[in-house]
């Protein structure tokens, strides 16, 4: 069942969960369209009414030039702060100067980033949905090699993740969950974190991208977590505390909030690790993704449609 977070209520779902790496780029189904409704104020009725008034706060106050204003790019904002349209603003002023701030983590990226970091299993989307209908965003931190992968790829990777995941309008209305598996995280990988690194993670995950993430789940961390977690403490408030969850290697704890049967192999699960190539072939060969990518500054190789596919 689709159910929230924080409050456990519940809504119906759909029975089938397919194993298929690709995103559903078509209009949501119509529990997720309840869920909009109850959920997050999301009105067929005023929201069109309501995103024009949001472009023409964008136009008035002039403190942004965003390279889109189309209603579906605008939508995102609104949907990720519930329709409140002041919230949504101060989001898309967020996003913007974070894209300026950290010019370094969008400029030169395309879908090769994306698959090396991808062959090397430290960032993946598994193919399937929890039984929430949510994506889950994995990381394996353990297996960056810091020789291979500097900090800076990673957060390209991960926007670039983050731009393709909110295509889907399920993500925009549902959210996603981040899960953090830090077995096999040493020194060497607690020598290339800051604070600033730290403040830059908060802001992808919290307040400067159109992706609410309902929950962060954290497994096998090591002895140096506490480390690592007092960098990113001064961010935290009350809320945000809460939707983080320790999990150690205690896995039927990570099993109250992910069901063994949307998980892979390695944490309870029934999932090998599905290869992370299909999913670089369906955005290469899919010409709708390949120009909302370059509508959003990256590039992307679209294959055409030669009869051989």
């Amino acid at each position: 069942m689709y159910k929230t977070m924080e409050n456990n209520e519940n809504v119906e779902m759909p029975s089938d969960n397919p194993v298929l790496s690709a995103l559903d780029l078509g209009e949501p189904p119509e529990e997720v369209l309840d869920y909009a409704r109850n959920e997050i104020n999301e009105d067929p009725d005023t929201r069109v009414q309501i995103i024009e008034d949001f472009r023409d706060l964008i136009y008035e106050r002039g403190e942004i030039e965003p390279h889109r204003t189309d209603d579906a790019f605008l939508l995102r904002f609104l949907r990720v702060k519930k329709f409140n349209i002041r919230h949504a603003y101060k989001l898309i002023r967020n996003y913007y100067e974070f894209k300026e701030a950290n010019s370094e983590f969008f400029e030169n990226v395309d879908l090769e980033h994306l698959q090396s970091v991808g062959d090397a299993g430290v960032i993946t989307v598994p193919p399937y949905r929890d039984q929430t209908g949510r994506r889950v965003l994995l990381y394996r931190l353990g297996l960056w090699d810091p020789k291979q992968f500097t900090t800076t790829e990673l957060f390209q990777a991960t926007m670039l993740i983050l731009e393709l995941a909110i295509l889907e309008q399920r993500a925009q209305i549902l959210g996603g969950i981040a899960m953090f598996d830090l077995g096999g995280l040493t020194m060497q990988h607690f020598w290339h974190m800051s604070p600033v690194i730290a403040k830059q993670i908060f802001d992808i995950m919290v307040t400067s991208f159109p992706m609410r993430i309902e929950c962060v789940h954290i497994v096998n961390q090591p002895w140096i977590f506490e480390m690592i977690f007092n960098f990113f403490k001064p961010f935290l408030n009350d809320q945000m505390r809460a939707r983080v969850k320790i999990h150690g290697e205690n896995m039927e704890s990570l099993h109250e909030d992910i069901e063994p049967q949307f998980l892979p192999k390695r944490y309870g699960g029934v999932h090998p690790d599905y290869n992370y190539t299909d999913w670089i072939d369906y955005f290469n060969a899919t010409e709708q993704i390949g120009k909302e990518l370059k509508s959003l500054g990256y590039t992307a190789r679209v294959v055409e449609d030669d009869g051989d596919r």
